[in-house]
């Protein structure tokens, strides 16, 4: 896919076939493109038409994913962030440390005997799951809406379908292609976010904590890939669990009805952490999204784990 070079935007229109190869300069913004290929993300393929590099990734604005500047102050460290934010790899790990003092069980060794509560729950959480994202319907629109006005109240949605939506860090100018591989609860998982935490969504969205890459993760499809990888981690698409982290988070729905939309914050927060901690850029998004999925699966195997506030993680979401 051909990005123009004044904005690292797409050239390709929807529908249209991608332009022949183009001779490319640094910075390559095409190589980067493939950080998202199917072979190197976990998504299926209509998912991964929303995460392929299109005309969102490189927003100039540095809103959603764009090429931002950084922000150093004396030292190196990033402007506003602790200089640990900006170390090594083993960083991440030692951010969570608590978690490996912490008793880890077996699957084997746990009956999953649900309740009635449970029961309940996780059916509900399933049905969200096979409502696919509809641009017709009132309902699904204005969701979309509220998601806009939740990120940018100072600043007018001309359409639904509009080249605004690529300073959130949407491939083109309509968001409903990208909804296409999660569905409608892809959508609800970032409303949520704007909603419940506003003050870590804005600064995830707007990329500002940290030294950051000049080719940055799209904010927006990186949430859809979060949300699908939750979805697989906990093993919802299957009749019950039979994972660890999945059977653990059935006890964790018990306490907290809405533990699937709090855990994808936290699973967001912690992407950025570990990108922020690799100085990671767009190629290197699969590695971050795979190092964000085995850390939570540390986390929900945890012996003594109730409610959504036992994780460890769980704290970087109220810092």
């Amino acid at each position: 896919m051909e990005f123009s070079r004044t904005h690292g935007r797409s050239n390709q229109g929807e529908g249209q076939r991608a332009p022949a190869p183009a001779t490319r300069h640094p910075p390559r913004a095409t190589d980067n493109a493939r950080a998202l290929h199917p072979r190197a993300c976990p998504c299926p393929p209509d998912l991964v038409r929303g995460v392929q590099g299109g005309g969102v990734v490189l927003s100039s604005s540095g809103r959603g994913g764009g090429a931002v500047e950084e922000r150093r102050r004396p030292g190196g460290a990033a402007g506003g962030v602790d200089a640990s934010m900006v170390g090594n790899r083993t960083w991440f790990g030692g951010l969570f440390n608590g978690s490996s003092k912490r008793r880890q069980v077996s699957a084997e060794k746990i009956v999953l005997d649900l309740t009635p509560i449970q029961e309940q729950r996780l059916q509900k959480l399933k049905e969200r799951l096979n409502v696919p994202y509809d641009e017709t319907r009132p309902d699904h629109q204005e969701s979309l809406r509220a998601l806009w006005n939740a990120s940018f109240p100072d600043t007018e949605l001309t359409s639904l379908v509009s080249a605004q939506w690529k300073d959130m860090g949407w491939q083109g100018v309509n968001p409903a292609t990208d909804f296409r591989g999660c569905g409608f609860i892809s959508l609800e998982n970032l409303l949520f976010f704007a909603r419940t935490y506003p003050a870590p969504f804005k600064r995830l969205m707007l990329k500002q904590q940290g030294m950051r890459a000049v080719w940055e993760y799209p904010f927006a499809v990186a949430g859809i890939n979060i949300s699908y990888m939750l979805i697989q981690l906990l093993e919802l698409n299957s009749v019950r669990p039979k994972s660890l982290p999945g059977i653990n988070f059935i006890k964790v729905l018990t306490e907290h009805e809405d533990a699937f939309d709090v855990l994808y914050c936290i699973a967001f927060e912690m992407l950025d952490a570990q990108w922020l901690a690799m100085r990671a850029s767009y190629m290197q998004f699969k590695e971050v999204l795979e190092a964000t999925k085995q850390q939570l699966e540390r986390e929900l195997s945890l012996e003594d784990l109730k409610g959504i506030h036992d994780l460890p993680a769980y704290n970087i979401l109220c810092k």
